[in-house]
């Protein structure tokens, strides 16, 4: 039987003054005790992320959104370890990243315009192209679309400014060289452009083309070279992982990495920029997962994660 509670009050022993002083004393001091313990818990005790910490957390849910190519951009960026929200720690407040989605929707509808040239210091070359497109015409210029629109989400969402060079806002283009401008006019801390390719079936992977050293003409290069490889370089990783895709077996050597001199939009760049070709849109397997939306979160989740990463210094 319990000898607690406000209904029994049983008799006492007498105790000596010294034993009645103890008790007092421990009565004051063990709610004081108690107390401070609470504080201690609820404040998080120490910074060096034990037991009911987040601090340090970074398992991905990269790709957990629906399966079906319908998925909303960004649905699942609130999950994302890339998922911050603006002006909190690790925020990418006041960085600017441009996102240059490949190819217009509407290009082909204006063949004569694409198809003049303009200067890229090495040579001239064509405004811009149609793209390509899969076997049953799921348009590369709907997919490099949509990745950048979830890229977007995920990057405002860590508190960066984005702007799209591109958002089937225009008739055709813009040109290569002006894609090249828009990232150097807004002083990007990075830009990337997506693309996905048009190769041979049975060639399959994804690679991130660099800036090769290129002074000739209006272009110059040799400054964004180092940078432009280290942000290549991450996104090549975080894309692997967040998308479980292997880099190219037909370019790169296995590295996933190819540098060129002959793109227009990386030999006019005055800021660190790459560009990336998701899959191959010919062949079978890839236009699988190219047309699947829940893996293009996935390649936007990879691609943001390289970006943050690089940001972040």
């Amino acid at each position: 039987m319990s000898y607690v509670g406000p209904d029994f009050d049983p008799p006492r022993p007498r105790r000596s003054p010294l034993r009645r002083t103890l008790t007092v004393v421990l009565a004051a001091l063990v709610p004081g005790a108690l107390l401070g313990w609470l504080a201690f818990e609820t404040l998080g005790g120490a910074d060096d992320g034990g037991p009911g910490r987040a601090a340090g957390a970074t398992s991905s849910t990269a790709g957990s959104a629906g399966g079906d190519p319908d998925d909303k951009p960004g649905a699942s960026a609130s999950q994302s370890p890339t998922a911050s929200a603006p002006g909190g720690a690790g925020s990418l407040a006041g960085k600017v990243v441009v996102i240059d989605p490949g190819h217009n929707p509407a290009n082909f509808e204006h063949t004569a315009e694409i198809n003049s040239k303009v200067d890229i210091g090495t040579h001239k070359k064509e405004c811009d192209t149609t793209g390509t497109a899969t076997n049953s015409g799921y348009t590369e210029a709907a997919f490099t679309l949509d990745v950048a629109h979830r890229l977007r989400t995920l990057l405002e969402r860590q508190g960066a400014t984005v702007k799209l060079t591109q958002d089937a806002d225009r008739p055709y283009g813009p040109c290569i060289d002006e894609r090249a401008r828009i990232g150097n006019s807004a002083q990007a801390d990075a830009v990337v452009s997506v693309h996905a390719d048009g190769a041979a079936s049975g060639q399959r992977g994804f690679h991130v083309i660099l800036p090769g050293a290129v002074h000739e003409g209006g272009a110059d290069t040799r400054a964004i070279v180092a940078p432009s490889r280290e942000l290549g370089e991450l996104i090549a990783d975080d894309f692997a992982g967040s998308t479980g895709t292997s880099p190219s077996n037909y370019v790169g050597d296995g590295t996933g990495l190819v540098t060129r001199e002959d793109l227009g939009g990386l030999n006019l760049s005055t800021v660190p920029k790459v560009f990336i070709e998701c899959g191959n849109m010919r062949d079978s397997k890839d236009a699988a997962l190219l047309t699947s939306g829940a893996w293009r979160q996935k390649a936007a989740q990879g691609i943001s994660e390289g970006i943050v990463s690089f940001l972040r210094g």
